[in-house]
């Protein structure tokens, strides 16, 4: 019963955040002007801005969030490190240095999303690769690697914005803080979330035996080598693709899994999907901050979501301690 009345308040919290950013921005949009757009009744001006602007943009930021989320979570329990986040293993260096170079050569849209993308694959496959090599697959040299080539991909970004024209500097540096403007509602990354959300009551388990040890999983005869590999590759492509839609957004991934843990505890089947919905419904509330705060004007979404995520995760980081 406790869970179920967790997962209707994070619903609940969910569609209050889907409503707020749909009615809020430089141009106020009443609950029922956006219930007349929404259903295919309204006209003018406020049905543009609710259904070509304020809809796919409401939507990509929760997915984006969920998703972060989720890599975060499972990264978490990958490298056995509460600290893990989805960025720790340099996919996102990889599509960001991508995307600056689709930038440079003045790529866009869905050029600019495919070369982000193929970004973040390429960094994947190194470090699986590298982590590799002819050794053993551990968590250490799999976190070692990712290190490594993080700082290797944080180079080459600083080496492309110095190269860049002053003109597109401002877009690519937005891109970088996480910029959820340009960002058009395609119907595969949802497709993607709603497949991870159908898999955590099966995964969850696996996940719950994980966390206790290796020799308590081996007692229980689970095949950890096979379930890191998934695990690892789940949380690559989960990153990829929020990073695709919207650039580097800090502290989701890392701060969320943490506060989700203390509300309903640690059991992956419930925390997984509880957390996705919190990740999605907290980006949805921080990208209507972004939009509203200084109207006209939009900041990018990711110095919000780390102004939110470092008070939060020290208040979370303090009480672990006491």
């Amino acid at each position: 019963m406790r869970h179920w009345l967790l997962f209707a308040a994070l619903l609940t919290l969910t569609l209050i955040g889907l409503v707020t950013s749909l009615t809020s921005g430089s141009l106020s949009v009443s609950l029922y002007e956006v219930w007349q757009a929404l259903s295919g009744e309204g006209s003018g001006l406020e049905q543009r801005v609710v259904l070509e602007l304020r809809l796919p943009r409401s939507l990509t930021a929760f997915v984006v969030g969920a998703l972060l989320t989720l890599a975060g979570a499972l990264m978490q329990v990958l490298l056995r490190n509460p600290l893990a986040d989805p960025y720790v293993l340099g996919v996102s260096g990889g599509a960001a240095v991508a995307a600056l170079l689709a930038m440079l050569a003045g790529l866009g849209g869905l050029l600019l999303q495919g070369a982000a993308f193929s970004g973040a694959l390429l960094a994947t496959l190194l470090v699986f690769t590298l982590s590799h090599g002819r050794g053993q697959w551990t968590t250490q040299r799999l976190l070692l690697t990712g290190v490594v080539l993080a700082a290797g991909w944080g180079a080459l970004i600083s080496f492309l914005l110095a190269l860049a024209p002053g003109t597109q500097l401002p877009g690519m540096l937005f891109w970088l803080m996480g910029d959820l403007s340009p960002a058009r509602f395609t119907p595969w990354p949802l497709l993607l979330l709603l497949a991870g959300l159908a898999m955590a009551p099966f995964l969850g388990r696996s996940l719950n035996i994980l966390v206790r040890g290796e020799l308590q999983a081996q007692a229980l005869g689970l095949d950890q080598v096979r379930l890191r590999y998934l695990i690892y590759v789940l949380a690559s492509l989960f990153t990829a693709t929020a990073v695709t839609l919207a650039g580097s957004i800090g502290f989701v991934g890392l701060v969320v899994p943490h506060l989700t843990r203390l509300l309903i505890g640690s059991d992956h089947r419930i925390l997984l999907p509880a957390s996705a919905l919190l990740g999605g419904s907290l980006l949805l509330f921080a990208d209507t901050l972004a939009r509203t705060i200084i109207a006209p004007q939009q900041l990018p979404v990711g110095v919000l979501t780390a102004l939110i995520g470092v008070p939060l995760f020290l208040v979370l980081l303090q009480r672990g301690r006491n």
